[in-house]
């Protein structure tokens, strides 16, 4: 995409759109005071203003137990909103981009799961994201819905950065073994969205929905057990199953995803969480 300057994200302090703006500054990056994702109109409305090359939402309701209590809230937003942004795109012929998640499916099995392998959230996170998916690929156009999964970076709240502030004052720690998948580092989720933004521009063929994940697929335990390792904690880690953790929102145990779609599409492959998390501890420092 040559005229960078005229692409649209969505979001501006989440960890993606951070990222983003660091590979992108020359975007424009809509936060909440420019554009409500809880006013879906006004999302397609400022699309049509400015008319720009692509859009990238990386904004959503990620409060994946409060959506229990909200799920109307968490569907507007992560649902009309996106597909909104979806009918405005293609009415103008511009590529969209929407990063979705591992939680619209249900969470069984061992296997890596395919993008059209069928879905069946079983918590209200998972089913608002779901409606964003149906809604941005009914409407058409060249959209790509980009499915991700355990998102980590130096900025704001994530599992890495719990895992080093607990180290502050815990010698031992439990942590969920049973549940599988990659932890996938913001910056390359932003430098696939990038990518596949130019790829759609020029070959619109290209729509439909991909995974994207770090690898190798790992527990929540190993991968404490890593950041642990790498910043010279000495920290015990002791594997638990989901049960001795409950949440009021289901976590899905099979998280891990099949990326070789978008590998064979768009030649970007599976980012190694392992060296994101080596370069997130010197940032960090």
């Amino acid at each position: 995409m040559t005229e960078r300057a005229k692409l649209l994200v969505f979001g501006r302090t989440g960890q993606v759109a951070t990222e983003l703006q660091a590979q992108a500054p020359e975007a424009v990056y809509l936060g909440r005071a420019e554009a409500d994702l809880a006013d879906p109109a006004a999302c397609a409305a400022a699309i049509r203003a400015r008319a720009p090359a692509a859009v990238i939402n990386a904004a959503a309701y990620t409060a994946v137990d409060r959506a229990e209590e909200e799920e109307a809230l968490a569907t507007t937003v992560n649902g009309a909103a996106p597909g909104a942004m979806a009918e405005a795109c293609a009415a103008q012929a511009i590529p969209f981009v929407h990063i979705s998640t591992d939680y619209v499916f249900d969470g069984t099995g061992t296997r890596p799961l395919l993008p059209d392998d069928p879905v069946a959230p079983p918590g209200a996170y998972g089913r608002s994201k779901l409606a964003g998916e149906r809604a941005v690929a009914a409407a058409g156009g060249a959209y790509a819905i980009l499915r991700t999964s355990w998102v980590f970076s130096a900025h704001g709240q994530n599992f890495l950065k719990t895992m080093l502030r607990l180290a502050q004052t815990r010698d031992q720690l439990s942590v969920v073994e049973d549940q599988i998948g990659g932890p996938t580092p913001a910056d390359a989720i932003a430098a696939a969205c990038l990518e596949i933004c130019a790829a759609l521009r020029d070959t619109p063929g290209k729509a439909g929905t991909y995974h994207f994940s770090g690898a190798p697929d790992v527990s929540w335990a190993g991968f404490a057990r890593e950041i642990f390792a790498q910043s010279g904690a000495d920290v015990t880690v002791r594997g638990i199953p989901s049960s001795d953790y409950p949440t009021p929102a289901p976590r899905p145990l099979n998280s891990r995803l099949d990326g070789s779609a978008l590998k064979a599409h768009f030649g970007i492959p599976r980012p190694d969480w392992r060296a994101a998390v080596r370069t997130i501890l010197k940032e960090l420092t």
